[in-house]
């Protein structure tokens, strides 16, 4: 967005008449100047200069503290609601499926896995939660049995989980792990985690010299532990969380917080020479749910269920690769598509740096030539392969962010948490910004360009926040978000059909650059990102939409304005187009299995599966919103039958309805959107929502339309700010999987941790600076790729298709 100075001058001028003198020269103030630089270049240099100084700030980080993830799972992080967040890296919460599934993978690997546990009370139950996460149940320890070791197996799992109690850090807990050191390879633990402390500060009531001795033994204890650090075991010490005093037991009271950092501070010390990792954030995890602890010493069962997920994340994150678990994930390696597609982008980058070097040296030349008397020469436009080179190099630095935002663990990521506050705050923030800047469209006709742009802009922005916050888990939020996205394939079928209504244009050349439009920042993130068609499942729907629009509008007979004006027999011949339309929609749908059948066949399968082969996914999206696009183009028929036969008149800025009509049509509107939502509280799963959506979508999406337009002076009326998130709504709803949410969306990227509202703030900003760059080179690149010309239209057409090939080849395409 530009704001001009000139028109902030002349309206002052008209309302404030107490200023100088027009004869009286006056300076511009400060605010015009900044005014002059808020534009679209200035915010894009802010982004440039943002992303390099967070490249420097994680290369920094990672320099000094390390790129190992793990450290950062076992080291730091913070309760976000109910659950617990690791600083800088996502967790992915095992069920008890997932945990077999990982130690059944795992030992179809040939990896055997061995588990120990060795410590004291706090330990073993450690130990218990453990096993508990496989579905099995340990039953608490009375009597002599609470001081003897257990173990649990699973041959099919090939697990072996035990605990050794040693409550003491003495020469027998030295002593076993001796025995591990000296064992063979497939008898060592692949995970040893110890703890102890609260037994010697209870036995030994605290004193000072029990510390010291304490220090010495772990310090013996840290050497054998390096060695077996060394033969391949991953070793954790267990920091001591504190106690909740006033809930210990009379022979428990030496046990006191400042015992237990005094005994922390040893085990720090005596083990920060070797290679075994200290698990600090135990220590956390229990500090901040301490108050649930029922004896005060042992932690409570969320607790406990945190640190058992960390421990589940340490194993299995880096063979599973969920993709919510990046923590102790090493990423996926590129594939040769990904190298050749930016080895093409480097090379673009390279050529348009040599063109700008080349126009600098012609540049510095121009005086020279001036000054000798000669006529400069006269700039020359810039010619197609100089245009298309350098838009590509710009495209290539854009998925070169892409990529390091999202296929490499160098930028942080962090879980999504829903909070009511959360999604609800943001959503007041834009409501108010909206309404802030708002004028007068050059339009009065209902749903014109300004009003539709504001739509898409209002329901994009809705969508970000909704996936930002997780509000996907609160069903009635869940379904106002699928009248949004419905309202939107809504908005495709009546915008499409207005336009082929009026101007009749349905060449080949127009259908290529729509397609083109929609799916050039798709196309160019499946090769970059190592993803599916499908897994921007929007673009996908709203491609396969347009071309059965296309198909069902170019069909001959072809009805137009222009064709029925005298011809009404059209009409019917629109309406079997309907009739047909909404019949393949029927057949399809009545058997999923005639419909996988029809979008697996190949070559066009791999535009419809994901990267499982799994082509449900499709089907799910595609049957949810199977008749928005035809309801879109029924209410365009039906809307200009009514401008055309009956006295509706929306070319002018007044009400469309008057008097006792006007107030049943708002009425009739408001009990529709309160229908729909009522209808969104009262079902009871998603499952049962979604079945009954595609036959009362309409609803609400009509009554918002006469809601908005019935009276004049709210259609004539729009937010600016809406409708410029609406002109970019596509790159918007793209380009948030890969560089404001990450991980597949499973989680949200961190540019500057510890600090939520600033990273969401900064991310923002770059996100939409990039969709807007996107849009416009999108813009450049379309008369480019696809010329006026059909038949180089085609030609181009070809040469895709045909680059297309080797890459379906390779994946079984064909």
């Amino acid at each position: 967005m530009t704001f001009s100075p000139a028109n902030i001058r002349s309206q002052t001028s008209q309302e404030d008449c107490s200023g100088p003198p027009p004869s009286e020269p006056t300076r511009p103030g400060l605010t015009h100047a900044l005014l002059h630089r808020c534009n679209a270049a200035t915010a894009r240099s802010v982004a440039v200069a943002l992303v390099l100084f967070f490249i420097s700030y994680h290369g920094l980080v990672r320099v000094v503290y390390g790129t190992d993830s793990c450290d950062w799972l076992l080291a730091r992080g913070e309760y976000h609601a109910e659950a617990w967040q690791p600083y800088g890296c996502m967790v992915h919460t095992y069920s008890v499926r997932d945990s077999r599934r990982c130690m059944r993978y795992l030992e179809f690997l040939g990896q055997r896995n061995r588990i120990a546990f060795v410590g004291d009370s706090r330990v073993r139950q450690l130990y218990a939660a453990f096993v508990g996460q496989f579905g099995e149940t340990v039953p608490p320890p009375e009597g002599e049995d609470r001081h003897k070791d257990i173990a649990y197996e699973d041959a099919q799992l090939g697990l072996h989980v035990q605990f050794l109690w040693r409550p003491m850090a003495d020469e027998k807990m030295r002593g076993d792990v001796i025995k591990w050191r000296d064992a063979s390879s497939d008898q060592l633990p692949q995970l040893l985690v110890l703890g102890s402390a609260t037994h010697a500060i209870k036995n030994l009531n605290g004193s000072e010299l029990a510390v010291k001795v304490y220090e010495r033994n772990v310090t013996r204890l840290g050497a054998v532990l390096d060695q077996l650090v060394g033969a391949g075991t991953r070793v954790l010490w267990t920091i001591q969380e504190p106690v909740f005093y006033d809930r210990l037991s009379e022979e428990r009271r030496a046990i006191t917080n400042q015992q237990i950092d005094l005994y922390n501070w040893a085990a720090r010390r005596a083990l920060s020479s070797t290679r075994v990792r200290l698990w600090e954030s135990s220590r956390l995890v229990g500090s901040g749910r301490l108050s649930e602890s029922r004896d005060g010493l042992h932690a409570g069962p969320r607790a406990q269920g945190h640190t058992v997920q960390i421990l589940m994340n340490l194993y299995c994150n880096d063979r599973m690769n969920y993709n919510d678990g990046t923590c102790c994930n090493s990423g996926e390696p590129m594939t040769a598509l990904q190298i050749v597609t930016f080895v093409g982008f480097g090379c673009c980058i390279a050529a348009s740096a040599a063109l700008a070097m080349l126009a600098w040296v012609r540049k510095r030349r121009q005086p020279r030539q001036r000054n000798a008397g000669r006529e400069a020469a006269t700039p020359q436009p810039p010619s197609q392969a100089k245009t298309l080179v350098t838009t590509l190099a710009r495209l290539g630095v854009i998925m070169a962010y892409f990529f390091l935002c999202d296929r490499t663990t160098f930028f942080m990521k962090e879980n999504r948490y829903f909070a009511s506050l959360n999604f609800w705050l943001p959503l007041g923030y834009l409501v108010v910004l909206g309404l802030f800047f708002n004028e007068e469209s050059r339009h009065a006709n209902m749903l014109h360009r300004d009003q539709t742009d504001e739509w898409k802009g209002w329901m994009q922005l809705t969508i970000l926040v909704y996936h930002m916050t997780a509000a996907s888990k609160v069903l009635p939020i869940y379904m106002h978000i699928r009248v949004l996205v419905s309202s939107y394939l809504f908005l495709t079928g009546y915008g499409h059909f207005m336009l082929f209504w009026k101007t009749g244009q349905a060449d080949l050349v127009r259908f290529f650059k729509v397609v083109f439009r929609m799916n050039m920042l798709t196309v160019t993130l499946c090769f970059c990102m190592n993803r599916p068609y499908q897994f921007y499942y929007f673009v996908p729907l709203v491609t396969f939409w347009y071309v059965m629009l296309y198909i069902m509008l170019v069909i001959p007979p072809r009805v137009t304005a222009k064709s029925s004006e005298n011809n009404h027999i059209q009409y019917l011949y629109m309406v079997i187009k309907f009739v047909v339309f909404f019949s393949i929609i029927v057949i399809l749908f009545m058997s999923e299995v005639f419909f996988e059948k029809i979008f697996v066949m190949r070559p066009w399968k791999a535009l419809y599966v994901t990267e499982d082969d799994d082509i449900h996914q499709w089907w799910f999206r595609w049957q949810l919103d199977r008749f928005s696009v035809g309801y879109g183009m029924v209410f365009a028929f039906l809307y200009v039958l009514a401008r055309r036969h009956l006295p509706l008149d929306d070319n002018s800025p007044g009400n469309l309805l008057s008097g006792n009509l006007a107030l049943t049509a708002a009425f009739l509107s408001l009990a529709g959107l309160g229908v729909y939502s009522t209808f969104t509280f009262m079902c009871s799963s998603k499952p049962d929502c979604n079945r009954v959506h595609p036959y009362i979508v309409f609803i609400p999406i009509l009554s918002f339309i006469v809601l908005r337009n019935m009276v004049g002076l709210l259609r004539t009326r729009y937010s600016s700010l809406f409708a410029w998130f609406g002109r970019i709504s596509l790159e918007l709803f793209i380009g948030q999987y890969h560089i404001w949410l990450a991980a597949n969306t499973y989680g949200v990227l961190v540019l500057v941790p510890l600090y939520p509202v600033l990273n969401v703030l900064i991310t923002t900003f770059i996100f939409v600076c990039v969709s807007l760059e996107v849009h416009n080179i999108t813009n450049e690149l379309a008369p480019v790729l696809v010329p006026s010309d059909w038949r180089l239209c085609v030609r181009n057409c070809v040469i895709f298709i045909l680059i297309l090939v080797p890459i379906g080849v390779h994946d079984g395409m064909f």
